[in-house]
């Protein structure tokens, strides 16, 4: 292999950033791949088509634990069955990265390929919701809800891929790309006991139903539970533990349900030559066995490296954002990042997720430290649904503290100084009685904040477009 073909393929790999994280990444391409593999093409190919799937990929895994129950209770239901969470997710929930403990989740996962799916939403009387949809590739197909369709009752059909009937009257038409469809909707809730309580009630007015059970009084079916279905490690850890070959395998039976675009026409077209085929088995002869066992490894650096080298992530005071969540085009890696790090994410025009990892300074946060965000009066963000900050630990999981205290928002009351401005503290420990409201607690080592800035104002487009910047976050030294 020439150098001219090396330089070229780590550039096209974006493994120049410099970023720790690609340290061993790094060493194997300078090393044993690129000595001992003279199918480097092939290698490239193969990591860009493991980006490709991984959103179809952690759909799946996540379906497999959320779905592997008898009956709906907690954060799990089965199939064609509705979660109707009680309570936010506290520090022991898993199921997928960077939960949220603002809204009261109502979810199901559902398929659409032999009939469609009905879905009948209540009068939300006026309270702030939204119910996107998800195909099997994280797009956001639909998204009905308080922005959308307002907040009165309402009904809609899911049909899948090449579905054509008739609909009875006064139900809209969904129509999935794939056959797998999460219903992922949130509802705000301010956390009170007599909150919890109205939204709960709102909550038992939702309906799933097959069309063919619609307006009939269906007995769901008990669902059945999988044993060897891996219940206690993170969805992202199984997935990033699968092998290539197990990896491969899974993706080509899902392209069989979940047909992709017609823009992914081009990739496909590469794909072929490492025996990945739409509407095929995995042709495992196809990859060159040198390389079978990095190119996971390989593919999930590339992944999280976007954080450095995408142009669509913008980086303000600290926070790191985008608003190309929830439709992703041709983006592939961005979609896997999303997938990574905030499973679920909404379209821009719903939510707005900045993630803050370092302080103003460019330091790490730890929680041995304290830290403030300050907010000038009538700064805070323009967002007409709700906005909050979330602490996570390095995994993008909450933290558990004596507060059991996850996010920080308005539904705190926190205290606003003389002036009218803001600050709100993020430490391990208390800054005091007198400040307790404006407290997130942090765990004792590493962690990671998210801003959410749900439904932003449409009349101000200053957070889509970046003209509202986000206070930077800083280290307090007295």
């Amino acid at each position: 292999m020439t150098m001219s073909r090396r330089t070229a393929m780590l550039g096209s790999l974006g493994l120049l950033g410099g970023s720790s994280l690609m340290t061993k990444a790094q060493a194997d391409w300078d090393g044993p791949v690129m000595n001992l593999i003279e199918g480097g093409e092939d290698f490239l190919v193969a990591t860009d088509a493991y980006i490709y799937g991984y959103p179809l990929v952690t759909m799946e895994m996540t379906r497999r634990v959320i779905t592997n129950a008898t009956a709906p209770t907690g954060t799990r239901a089965p199939m064609g069955q509705l979660v109707r969470m009680r309570e936010y997710p506290n520090a022991s929930f898993r199921d997928v990265t960077a939960p949220n403990a603002d809204t009261l989740y109502t979810t199901a996962f559902f398929n659409v390929a032999k009939e469609p799916w009905v879905l009948s939403i209540p009068d939300m009387k006026g309270r702030y919701f939204l119910m996107p949809m998800l195909d099997g590739w994280t797009e956001v197909f639909q998204v009905p809800g308080t922005r959308t369709t307002g907040t009165s009752a309402q009904t809609y059909a899911i049909t899948g891929p090449g579905w054509v009937g008739t609909l009875p009257a006064g139900i809209n038409e969904y129509k999935s790309p794939t056959s797998i469809v999460w219903l992922l909707g949130r509802i705000y809730c301010t956390g009170t006991a007599e909150d919890y309580a109205a939204v709960h009630a709102l909550q038992d007015q939702f309906k799933l139903v097959p069309l063919s059970s619609y307006g009939k009084t269906p007995i769901p079916p008990t669902g059945q539970v999988d044993p060897s279905i891996d219940m206690k490690t993170p969805v992202r850890d199984q997935v990033n533990r699968l092998d290539t070959i197990a990896y491969f395998t899974l993706l080509s039976n899902l392209l069989k349900a979940n047909p992709p675009s017609e823009a992914d026409a081009p990739a496909l077209a590469k794909f072929a030559k490492i025996g990945l085929v739409p509407g095929k088995d995995f042709d495992a002869t196809k990859l060159k066995a040198e390389f079978v066992k990095r190119i996971p490894g390989i593919a999930q650096d590339r992944i999280m490296l976007q954080y450095k080298v995408n142009r669509d992530l913008k980086d303000i005071n600290g926070w790191a954002f985008t608003t190309k969540t929830g439709l992703y085009g041709t983006d592939y890696l961005m979609r896997a990042l999303i997938t990574a790090i905030g499973l679920g994410a909404n379209r821009p025009q719903d939510a707005v997720y900045p993630v803050s990892q370092k302080d103003a300074d460019g330091n790490a946060y730890d929680g041995a430290n304290r830290y403030v965000i300050h907010f000038d009066k009538g700064q805070a963000p323009p967002a007409k649904g709700f906005w909050s900050i979330t602490m996570y630990d390095s995994n993008y999981f909450f933290v558990a503290n004596p507060l059991n205290r996850y996010s920080i928002s308005a539904r705190q009351n926190p205290k606003y100084n003389a002036d009218g401005s803001l600050d709100l503290y993020f430490a391990k420990d208390s800054p005091g009685s007198d400040k307790e409201s404006n407290w997130l607690p942090a765990p004792a080592g590493k962690f990671i904040l998210m801003m959410r800035m749900y439904w932003p104002d449409e009349n101000d487009p200053s957070i889509i477009d970046g003209s509202w910047k986000i206070p930077g976050v800083k280290q307090l030294t007295s």
